[in-house]
C-alpha cells in the first residue's frame, strides 16, 4: 500500500509545481477574508473568536478543495498538453471551477451553521455574492495557471527548436564528411589501381560504380528524404565497390517487396548501416560478413548482419547510428530500434509515407 501511494504521488498531475502552489496561496489569502466579511459582516473583525475560527475553517476547506481542483486540472493538462489544445483544455477546466466553487460554499455554509456563536444566517443575495467571489477567484486562477503553462511550454519549445537546429547542423556536417570520406576514397582507388592492369574491363565498371556512388553522395543535401528504391540502387553500387575489395569476405542480400520501394527514408541511411557493419566486423572468405536488408512483419526496414567482431576493436562513438536517429527525430518520427544479441546486430527503422509527413 505504501508503494502504491508513492507511485501515485509521483504522477505529474498530483505533483504540482511551486508556481501552482503560490497561485493558490495568493488567491486564498484575500478571498477568504473577503468572503467571511460578506457572510459574517462586521463581526468577522470585531469578534476574535469568529475571526480565528472562521478563517481557520475557511482556509482548511479552500486549501483542501483547491488541492483536489489542482490535481484535476493537472490531469486535464496531462491529457491535452499541446498549446494548440488550450481551448479544449480550458473548456474542460471551467466546469471543474464551478463545481469546486459550489462545493466550497456548501461545506463552509454547513460547518458555519454548526457553530452557535456564529449565529450564521446568510441571505440568498449573500450566497450569490459569495458564489461570484469564489468563481471570480477561480477564473483568475485558471488564467494565471494557463498563462504560466503557456509561457513554460513556449520556452520548452524554443529550447527544443534550438536543440533540433544544432542537431540538424551536426547532421549536415556528418553528411558532408561522408561525402568526402578519405578512407573510403583511398581504399576505392587502391582497388581500382590493382584492377587497371589485371582486369581492365572490370576496372571500367568499377569507375562507373564509383561515379554513381559519389554522384548520389553529392545529391544528398538536396532533400531530407529519398525513396527506398533510390537507396537500394545506390547501395548496389556501394556494395559493388566493397565486393571488389573484399571479394568473398562480404555478402549482401536484399529482399524488399515492390510495395515498400516507393516509401521514404533519410538519404544515406543504408550506406551508414552497411559501413557500420564493415567497420566493426571481419570479412573472410571462410567466414563472410553477411548483411541482409529486408522488412519485418510490421513493415519497418530491417538491416541485419552477423557479428564477427574484429580482434582489434575499432574506436566507435556510434556517430553513424546517432546520425540516423537524429534524422528521424528531426522528422518527428519514431527512432530506429537497435538490438545486439552477440550473434546478430539488427537495426529496424520506420519507412515513411507521404501521408505520414503531411499530417505533421
Amino acid at each position: 500500500m505504501t508503494n502504491l501511494f508513492r507511485r501515485l504521488f509521483k504522477l505529474p498531475f498530483l505533483n504540482p509545481p511551486a508556481q501552482s502552489i503560490w497561485i493558490i496561496i495568493g488567491l486564498v489569502s484575500w478571498t477568504v477574508p473577503l468572503g467571511n466579511y460578506v457572510w459574517l459582516g462586521p463581526r468577522y473583525f470585531s469578534d476574535w473568536r469568529i475571526l480565528i475560527l472562521s478563517s481557520s475553517i475557511a482556509y482548511l476547506v479552500c486549501f483542501s478543495l483547491l488541492a483536489a481542483q489542482t490535481a484535476i486540472i493537472r490531469w486535464i493538462t496531462h491529457q491535452y498538453p499541446d498549446l494548440s489544445q488550450t481551448p479544449k483544455r480550458m473548456l474542460l477546466e471551467f466546469p471543474v471551477f464551478i463545481v469546486m466553487t459550489i462545493a466550497t460554499e456548501v461545506i463552509a455554509f454547513y460547518v458555519y451553521g454548526l457553530i452557535p456563536f456564529f449565529d450564521f444566517r446568510p441571505t440568498p443575495s449573500t450566497k450569490i455574492i459569495i458564489f461570484w467571489i469564489g468563481l471570480g477567484s477561480n477564473v483568475i486562477s485558471l488564467c494565471m495557471y494557463e498563462l504560466y503553462y503557456t509561457l513554460t511550454k513556449w520556452r520548452e519549445n524554443s529550447i527544443q527548436t534550438e536543440v533540433y537546429k544544432r542537431e540538424s547542423l551536426l547532421n549536415q556536417l556528418e553528411v558532408l564528411k561522408n561525402q568526402v570520406n578519405p578512407h573510403f576514397l583511398f581504399n576505392s582507388l587502391n582497388s581500382l589501381s590493382s584492377l587497371i592492369s589485371d582486369e581492365p574491363k572490370q576496372a571500367e565498371q568499377f569507375v562507373d560504380e564509383l561515379a554513381k556512388v559519389y554522384r548520389y553522395l553529392l545529391q544528398t543535401n538536396e532533400g531530407n528524404l529519398t525513396t527506398l528504391d533510390n537507396e537500394l540502387v545506390f547501395i548496389e553500387s556501394y556494395y559493388y565497390l566493397l565486393k571488389t575489395r573484399h571479394q568473398r569476405g562480404i555478402e549482401l542480400t536484399v529482399d524488399i517487396k515492390g510495395d515498400f520501394r516507393s516509401q521514404l527514408l533519410p538519404p544515406l541511411t543504408l550506406q551508414l548501416l552497411v559501413e557500420n557493419a564493415v567497420k566493426h566486423n571481419r570479412e573472410q572468405a571462410t567466414q563472410p560478413l553477411r548483411i541482409t536488408i529486408d522488412t519485418n512483419p510490421e513493415g519497418w526496414l530491417r538491416v541485419q548482419n552477423n557479428l564477427q567482431r574484429k580482434r582489434i576493436r575499432m574506436a566507435s562513438n556510434r556517430v553513424g547510428l546517432s546520425n540516423i536517429s537524429t534524422k528521424y527525430r528531426l522528422l518527428d518520427q519514431p527512432e530506429p530500434i537497435i538490438t545486439d544479441n552477440n550473434s546478430l546486430f539488427t537495426v529496424i527503422l520506420p519507412l515513411l509515407a507521404d501521408r505520414q509527413l503531411t499530417k505533421r
